[in-house]
This record gives structure tokens, C-alpha cells and sequence, in this order.
């Protein structure tokens, strides 16, 4: 007998992820980085194309750094770690980003 995929319940309501931020929670940390608001930038997404500002993506701060993920494919677009002495930036996930006058 073969074992079937399990499937969510129907029934019930999907369960937000609790750790889940929009880009708004790395404002500051952008801005001590770069020294200009980011969050109304514009990035677009290196996997899917999508064309979106940073206060829409998906952040999650509860790993050993920060990841932030495209809100339309789920891909990884920016990882931010920081030490007491330096701080690690990875945007190899983003085509570009956009930043407004």
C-alpha cells in the first residue's frame, strides 16, 4: 500500500506565519547602512521578475541574520548578518533596486 501526501484540512483557515514582517521592520537598519529611506525603494526580484518596493516585501529576523523574501515567489532577495565589528550584505537575489529622489 502506498502512502499518500498528507493535505491540509479544508476546513480550516491557514494559519499565519508568526514571524513574517513586511519590509518596514528594516527601515532603520537599511538606513544606518545606507544612509537614505529605503523603504520606499523599488527592487525587482532576480527569480520571478516582480517589480515591487521593499516595505511590501517578506522579512524574518528571527534567523542568525536578517532574510528577506519576495512576497510574490517566496524567492530570497537580500540577507543582512551582523557581528559586534561588521556587518554581511548578500542582494544576490535582486535584478536591481530603485531608489527614489
Amino acid at each position: 500500500m502506498a502512502l499518500s501526501r498528507s493535505r491540509p484540512n479544508v476546513s480550516e483557515p491557514p494559519v499565519a506565519d508568526d514571524r513574517r514582517l513586511d519590509g518596514n521592520a528594516i527601515g532603520g537598519m537599511m538606513l544606518e547602512l545606507f544612509g537614505v529611506e529605503m523603504t520606499a525603494a523599488t527592487e525587482v526580484c532576480r527569480t520571478c521578475g516582480t517589480a515591487d518596493v521593499i516595505a511590501r516585501l517578506e522579512v524574518y529576523m528571527d534567523a542568525p541574520g536578517t532574510v528577506v523574501r519576495c512576497a510574490h515567489c517566496k524567492a530570497v532577495l537580500m540577507r543582512v548578518v551582523r557581528s559586534p565589528d561588521r556587518t554581511w550584505v548578500d542582494f544576490s537575489g535582486l535584478r536591481s533596486i530603485e531608489l527614489p529622489r
